[in-house]
């Protein structure tokens, strides 16, 4: 049985570090395999073998294994999983997997800090790394925290706007009286989180979007006018840099003159598509004005999930939102106090280091590259016959083939394994709609995509 030689020796017994030490040694052989390995393309994706899915079937173990023969089944497992870190997955918005962020995370889970007191160095390098994030995307860093990802940080940054505009509300709830507004494309998460809030799915606006799928400020103007003049709280208005669905933009700028004239919260809903800031800022002009942001660094800024990023202008929004007093818990502020999550690991160690080792300018580079993958996707795909959507603003590309079920042929492209895409709907009619977010992709992968979806298709 392993698990007791990871505790510390007992007086009198062997030492067990040869076998910390075996272990350590086979976890390194299958991790720099793993790495060697997304440096290329493979020529399919295996399905599950019929020895691991025994393996993957069983009973709990009363007894354990080898720590050795464990950890291979570990790797063959993942190495038969849908791996986001592979060149040619360019499905739903995922992460590179960056590799110092994985030695990040072995280091961080190892010491096992909380995050959710004051953890010491540990807690400053979570400051330190909000503050560089901020800076890397152009926004005026107050506060924030750390999350699980984009979810959490929406529910988090409109748990400070419901507080904002009903004082109270924490404790006596939500009045029936609010609303929300948000893109027609915004991303679900945005619909839970109003939820949970106890704002209501049904008193949250979808405002219109124009022909770039984009939030249309005017008709965002003339809701929030109506619901002024019908008695109605509204809450705060999210909108979104990088729509999941297409990568559109919403006008910021314009978007954030109408909360201010209003008085309302702004939240920008940029988990996708923030980063992108570093290299076109001049796409997401107004983004300073906003009153919160979301980032998830495992998206586009490539590290390993969970690496989710909530920031506010004004930090005394979120301890009105989240502050409190218990009596094991220091009178001091810590983090609980402006987060919804109380255990929280490092998860700035990940973005931390890949900033210290890579530099922002290599990110900058990375996205850039991305982008211009998506822009040549867009053109190779015209130049070939496919209908093709609005030029990206970021690394999302719509492309259909006419003529023929496309909705099949995402399917038929997924079965096929030497490429993985997913699909969009799109006012009724469905779309392919690869996604750029990986360093490892490059113009021969995209060659490759159009190649494979020539032949599935039927037209090559």
């Amino acid at each position: 049985m392993f698990l007791p030689e990871f505790l510390p020796s007992v007086p009198g017994q062997p030492s067990m570090k040869l076998e910390r030490e075996r272990a350590l040694d086979h976890a390194r052989d299958l991790v720099a395999a793993a790495w060697q390995e997304f440096d290329t393309a493979r020529d399919i994706e295996p399905p599950v073998s019929a020895d691991l899915l025994a393996t993957l079937t069983i009973d709990l173990p009363e007894d354990g294994i080898d720590v050795v023969d464990a950890l291979d089944e570990a790797a063959e497992a993942l190495d038969q999983s849908l791996a986001q870190a592979r060149p040619r997955y360019l499905a739903y918005i995922g992460s590179s997997g960056l590799e110092i962020g994985a030695l990040a995370d072995l280091l961080a889970h190892s010491y096992d800090p909380n995050l959710a007191l004051h953890a010491g160095a540990a807690t400053l390098i979570e400051t330190q790394t909000l503050r560089w994030t901020a800076e890397f995307i152009g926004y005026p860093l107050a506060g924030g925290s750390f999350t699980s990802g984009g979810t959490v940080s929406n529910v988090t940054a409109l748990s400070a706007a419901r507080e904002r505009a009903v004082p109270g509300s924490r404790r006596s709830g939500t009045p029936a009286s609010a609303v929300a507004y948000c893109s027609a494309d915004a991303h679900y998460s945005i619909v839970r989180a109003i939820e949970l809030l106890g704002i209501g799915a049904d008193n949250l606006r979808a405002v219109p979007i124009d022909g770039h799928r984009r939030m249309r400020p005017e008709a965002l103007d003339g809701l929030i006018r109506a619901d002024l003049a019908a008695g109605r709280i509204p809450i705060a208005v999210v909108a979104t840099a990088g729509t999941t669905l297409t990568g559109a933009i919403d006008p910021l700028d314009a978007i954030a003159d109408i909360c201010t004239e209003h008085g309302i919260w702004m939240h920008v809903d940029g988990a996708y598509g923030l980063p992108a800031a570093s290299v076109v800022p001049e796409r997401f002009v107004g983004l300073e004005r906003a009153d919160s942001v979301t980032v998830d660094a495992h998206k586009w800024l490539f590290v390993p999930k969970a690496c989710g990023i909530v920031m506010v202008r004004d930090e005394s929004a979120l301890a009105a939102a989240f502050g409190h007093e218990t009596s094991y818990i220091p009178g001091t502020r810590n983090a609980v106090d402006v987060t919804l999550e109380y255990s929280r690991p490092l998860r700035a160690l990940k973005l931390w280091l890949a900033f210290r080792v890579h530099g922002a300018a290599h990110f900058r580079e990375a996205i850039q590259g991305n982008i211009d993958l998506a822009r040549s996707l867009h053109t190779m795909a015209a130049a070939r016959g496919w209908e093709v959507g609005p030029s990206p603003d970021l690394s999302i590309v719509l492309i259909r083939k006419p003529g023929i079920d496309n909705a099949e042929l995402v399917q038929r492209l997924q079965a096929d394994g030497r490429v993985y895409i997913s699909h969009a709907t799109v006012d009724g009619e469905t779309w392919l709609r690869p996604c750029f977010t990986n360093v490892r992709t490059t113009a021969s992968d995209v060659r490759v995509l159009m190649d494979v979806a020539d032949e599935v298709s039927g037209t090559r």
